[in-house]
């Protein structure tokens, strides 16, 4: 069974050869993969790392958990994977998804707010306008 780390607190010129040389010093098989910013496509400071034995991925927490790598110390932890909702982070994913409503989900009733005047009272966005037509009709001298 593959063994999943986090590593933490990278720095920010990370080269990403130097951390799997010192990987490949604790032991062989640690496959390390960075986490990039979408946009300027630089490490956005941790990454994952997939261990295939157990006793390893014990060793790497041991030994790196707090190493000084390039001036940050390293934060080195098993990750804990979310499987009740896997998802969450993704945006605009309309795989998966169904059009009636999901079994875990409550059923709320929402508020809907209408930009349809209310008939007894007048439309606050023009309230002071409508004060101000009302003024001048009031003081006009030829009848309407």
């Amino acid at each position: 069974m593959s063994v999943r780390l986090y590593i933490g607190n990278l720095p920010q010129n990370l080269k990403i050869k130097e951390l799997e040389e010192l990987f490949s010093a604790i032991g062989k098989g640690i496959r390390f993969k960075a986490v990039l910013d979408r946009d300027t496509k630089v490490c956005r400071g941790f990454g994952f790392a997939n261990i295939s034995d157990d006793k390893l991925a014990e060793e790497v927490i041991e030994k790196l958990n707090g190493f000084d790598f390039n001036g940050s110390n390293l934060r080195v932890e098993r990750s804990e994977r979310k499987e009740s909702n896997s998802n969450s982070g993704r945006r605009n994913n309309s795989a998966g998804h169904s059009k009636g409503k999901t079994a875990n989900r409550k059923d709320v009733k929402k508020v809907v707010h209408s930009d349809a005047p209310n008939k007894e009272a007048p439309d606050p966005r023009w309230a002071g306008e409508l004060s101000k037509l009302k003024e001048l009709l009031a003081n006009q001298k030829t009848p309407v």
